[in-house]
């Protein structure tokens, strides 16, 4: 059965990034009032915090989103960002801080996701000589979208660029319109920006990935690795769940009932926690079939026929209609804007 956690589980620690979030509101003399309503998150208040409380990622969602309105600033997504990595979570943080490399270190970020990055899944893949990092939802907050790609960007750079001792030469995908002022991104993130793209994602090239950072221990962050692997698991949030199982089956037709028997529950069920998760299943599928399709586009070199093939289209000319329905664009642009943005 495929291990997940909904999005009012409370999974989260809440002296970690709840209550950074919450500190970071206040210092800006945002009231509480206005920072904890709706969220029921008024024990973050309290001088003696249980260290054992947990909060659910939707409390932490609510949050986030009243904080954003409470400072109506564009840098506080990218502030939050700041702040974010490597965290306070043990043996994973410390992993992560002991990285000898880049790969290490995405590598240790992508396998305890759940705990470093609870509400944005990374993965990681590599496109000719370019790695790529992009960015999938994990408890299910189109609207709150944008300022958390945003955040954890901007951890990931700036971790980097404490560990590494340099500014790294990531370039930026954004599956979103410009905005008016891009001037945030450009601070925090530089200026190799590019947007409608059709995922979130950081790249770089590949022969980053090996060089050694002087912080780093290959030691140190193995033992710190196999700690966090004797602590207990975290499941990841039902979207993220759902994606990797995706992935995983693209080329088979995955189908609702199917899914839902081996997630362990029934069909209308799960679609019962993708409405609340703000999805459904169709959209989650074309989601993995559009990034599928942009990897064989990009790496394998694929044409129309050759996807639809590996997708299980009958012909190129229901795929092609099939993927502009995903996408709202045909492939033919879409592979040339992604060609645009790894040559950026």
């Amino acid at each position: 059965m495929i291990a997940w956690r909904a999005a009012t589980e409370p999974s989260i620690p809440a002296r970690q990034q709840p209550a950074l979030a919450l500190e970071y509101g206040r210092a800006r003399d945002a009231g509480d009032g206005a920072l904890l309503r709706g969220t029921g998150l008024e024990p973050l208040l309290e001088p003696d915090l249980p260290p054992g409380l947990m909060v659910a990622p939707s409390q932490y969602l609510q949050l986030l989103s009243n904080l954003l309105r409470a400072l109506d600033s564009p840098d506080t997504s990218f502030m939050l960002g700041q702040q974010l990595l490597p965290g306070h979570d043990g043996a994973a943080s410390h992993a992560l801080v002991q990285a000898p490399t880049l790969r290490a270190l995405l590598g240790t970020l992508c396998r305890w996701h759940a705990r470093l990055a609870p509400l944005l899944r990374p993965r990681i893949e590599t496109w000719d000589e370019v790695a790529v990092l992009y960015w999938v939802d994990s408890q299910g907050a189109p609207g709150l979208r944008p300022a958390l790609v945003e955040m954890h960007m901007t951890a990931v750079v700036a971790l980097c660029r404490w560990l590494g001792g340099e500014r790294l030469p990531w370039r930026f995908c954004f599956n979103r319109a410009a905005p008016r002022h891009v001037e945030q991104h450009q601070v925090h993130l530089g200026s190799a920006l590019r947007f409608d793209c059709q995922l979130d994602a950081m790249l770089i090239d590949a022969a980053w990935l090996d060089r050694p950072w002087p912080r780093g221990s290959a030691v140190a962050a193995a033992l710190a690795e196999n700690a966090a692997e004797a602590e207990s698991p975290c499941a990841p949030g039902l979207p993220a769940a759902l994606y990797d199982y995706l992935l995983e089956r693209v080329r088979t037709a995955p189908t609702l009932e199917r899914t839902a028997f081996d997630f362990g529950v029934s069909p209308a069920t799960l679609k019962r926690q993708l409405a609340r998760h703000h999805t459904h299943f169709q959209a989650e599928l074309d989601q993995v079939r559009t990034h599928v399709a942009l990897w064989l586009f990009q790496a394998r070199r694929f044409d129309n026929d050759a996807v639809a093939d590996y997708l299980g289209f009958h012909d190129a000319a229901n795929f092609r209609r099939s993927f502009k329905r995903w996408t709202g664009i045909t492939p033919g642009p879409l592979r040339a804007a992604l060609a645009g943005a790894l040559s950026v």
